[in-house]
């Protein structure tokens, strides 16, 4: 299980190749919310902590093959 504390405001999220997905604005209830600057449609996006692989530095890792929400 994610340390959901150690999640912090401008961490970057990948995908578990490390390739850019967005960038963490806040963490709500059992969900990363996602900045809207980093998104298709300028709206904001949740990610599911259970979809959170690791975390290093300030990076957080999707799980290999973890749903994304659309416009991301």
């Amino acid at each position: 299980m994610i340390d959901k504390i150690r999640i912090k405001e401008h961490m970057e999220v990948t995908d578990s190749n490390g390739q850019h997905l967005g960038t963490v604005d806040e963490v709500e209830g059992d969900n990363i919310k996602l900045t809207r600057s980093d998104s298709k449609d300028d709206m904001h996006h949740y990610v599911p902590l259970e979809s959170v692989g690791k975390i290093d530095d300030n990076r957080v890792y999707l799980k290999t093959g973890a749903a994304l929400p659309p416009g991301v």
